[in-house]
C-alpha cells in the first residue's frame, strides 16, 4: 500500500470515530440537562415537569363516577401538585354554596378594588371602581379564568384576597388532605410566597361537589360569550366544551412550574364522569389525555338503575294512630349501581333502614327511612324511601288503640 493510500485509510477511520463519539455524547448530554432542569425547577419545592416526552403525558391523573365516588382510574392521583387557575374552582364552589343558601345573589353588584385592578395574567383589564354583576364577574373567572375578576369576587365575598382562609376550611370538610391554598387564583407564588398545591383526587373531589349547582354548569360549559357590553369576548379555556361530546366544565390551569392541568366532566348516556390531568408539558396532550381517560371509562362501565323514583318496596311501615295502619313506602329518588362491562355477575342486594312503626300525621313525600345497595357485600349507594301519600290522624279509637 502506498504511503498516500495509508494516509487516506487513517483519515477515514480517525472520521469514523469521531462521528461514534458525536452519537454517542447526546444521550450522555441530555440525560445530564435533564437532571439540571429538574433540579432548577424543583427548588420550590415541587417536581419540575418534564418536556422530555414521559411514558404518559401527565405527572397525575384520576378518573371519578361522582355518584358512587369510585375511582375508575388513578396515576399518582394522591401526588401534590401546583393548581394553577385550578385555584378559582374553590371559589367557584363557595359562590355556588352561597347563591344555593341565599346569602348571595347573582345580581348582586361586585365593585373592584384598586389591587384587584392591578393582578396580571389572564384578566378581562377590570379598572378600579367597575361595577359588575356576581353571574358577569363569574363568568369572567369561570370560561376566561380572569384574575381580576377572581379578587374581586373573593374581596366581596369575604373582605379581601388574604381573608378568603374559608376556602382552606371548605377543603378540610370535604377531606381533601393534600390542598392547601395561598390564594383565590392560583396565580405564580411571587418570592417567598408558596404555591396552590393539591392532588388529582382532590380536585375530583372537588370537582364532584361543584356539579351538584346548576349555576356551576352553565358557566363552565359556555364556549364563548360577551363582556363588558359585548365589548371583550370570554372564551372558555376548557377546549373540552367545544371538542368532546358530553363534556360541560369544569377548569383549566397553567404556569410553567405547574404545566398544563384540566378537571374535565362530561356527562353520555345518563353517566357523568370526571377527569382530573395534572402537570402536562403540552396543552393538547393534557385534554387529549382527559379526553382519552373519560372515553375509555364510558366504554367500560355503566350505570344499571335498580330503583326507581315513586316505586313502591316491598316492605311495610306501621302507622300509629293514623288512619291507615300501614303503607308501603315508595323511592324518594333513582338508585344506580356503577358497574363494569363483564362483571354483572356480581351479586346486587337492596336492604332498608326502616322503623318499626311512624306516628301520624304523615305528609306526602315525608322522609321515612332508606334503601342502600351493595355489590358483592360491598354498599355502593343509597336513596330516600318517603311517604307515598298523605295519612292523616285517625279517630279516637285508632289513637286509643295506638297507645296499647
Amino acid at each position: 500500500m502506498s504511503p498516500r493510500s495509508r494516509q487516506s485509510g487513517i483519515v477515514w477511520i480517525v472520521c469514523l470515530v469521531a462521528v461514534a463519539a458525536v452519537l454517542t455524547i447526546p444521550a450522555t448530554v441530555m440525560a445530564r440537562r435533564r437532571t439540571r432542569v429538574r433540579k432548577a425547577a424543583s427548588e420550590g419545592g415541587v417536581e419540575a415537569v418534564s418536556h422530555t416526552g414521559p411514558a404518559t403525558p401527565y405527572v397525575s391523573a384520576c378518573v371519578m363516577e361522582p355518584v358512587s365516588g369510585q375511582i375508575i382510574f388513578e396515576k399518582d392521583m394522591h401526588k401534590p401538585w401546583p393548581l394553577a387557575s385550578m385555584t378559582k374552582m374553590m371559589l367557584m364552589l363557595i359562590v355556588a354554596e352561597k347563591l344555593h343558601d341565599g346569602s348571595l345573589k347573582l345580581s348582586d353588584q361586585v365593585t373592584t378594588s384598586a389591587l384587584a385592578s392591578k393582578m396580571g395574567g389572564s384578566q378581562v383589564y377590570l379598572k378600579e371602581g367597575e361595577t359588575f354583576s356576581l353571574d358577569d364577574m363569574m363568568k369572567a373567572v369561570v370560561v376566561h379564568s380572569a384574575n381580576d375578576a377572581s379578587l374581586a369576587v373573593a374581596e366581596f365575598v369575604a373582605g379581601s384576597g388574604p381573608a378568603f382562609v374559608v376556602m382552606n376550611q371548605r377543603a378540610r370538610e370535604l377531606g381533601m388532605k393534600d390542598t392547601h391554598y395561598y390564594s383565590p387564583h392560583g396565580l405564580p407564588p411571587a418570592p417567598g410566597q408558596q404555591p396552590d398545591i393539591s392532588s388529582a383526587y382532590d380536585t375530583a373531589i372537588l370537582a364532584r361537589e361543584l356539579i351538584k349547582y346548576p349555576d356551576v354548569l352553565r358557566w363552565s360549559s359556555i364556549d364563548t360569550t360577551g363582556f363588558r357590553n359585548n365589548t371583550f369576548e370570554l372564551r372558555n379555556t376548557n377546549h373540552l366544551v367545544r371538542t368532546y361530546r358530553g363534556c360541560d366544565g369544569l377548569k383549566t390551569g397553567f404556569y410553567a412550574q405547574a404545566g398544563f392541568n384540566v378537571a374535565a366532566t362530561a356527562h353520555r348516556n345518563g353517566m357523568r364522569l370526571i377527569a382530573v390531568v395534572m402537570g402536562s408539558p403540552h396543552k393538547q396532550e393534557n385534554f387529549a389525555a382527559a379526553a382519552t381517560l373519560m372515553s375509555q371509562g364510558f366504554m367500560d362501565y355503566y350505570l344499571d338503575r335498580v330503583a326507581k323514583q315513586g316505586a313502591p318496596i316491598d316492605q311495610e311501615v306501621s302507622v300509629s294512630g293514623g288512619a291507615s295502619s300501614r303503607f308501603k313506602p315508595v323511592w324518594g329518588a333513582d338508585l344506580s349501581v356503577f358497574m363494569k362491562h363483564g362483571e354483572e355477575k356480581k351479586a346486587v342486594k337492596i336492604a332498608f333502614e326502616l322503623p318499626a312503626k311512624v306516628q301520624a300525621p304523615i305528609k306526602a313525600g315525608q322522609n321515612i327511612g332508606k334503601g342502600v345497595v351493595s355489590v358483592d357485600g360491598q354498599p355502593a349507594g343509597s336513596a330516600p324511601l318517603v311517604a307515598p301519600a298523605d295519612i292523616p290522624q285517625g279517630g279516637i279509637i285508632s289513637r286509643l288503640i295506638s297507645r296499647l
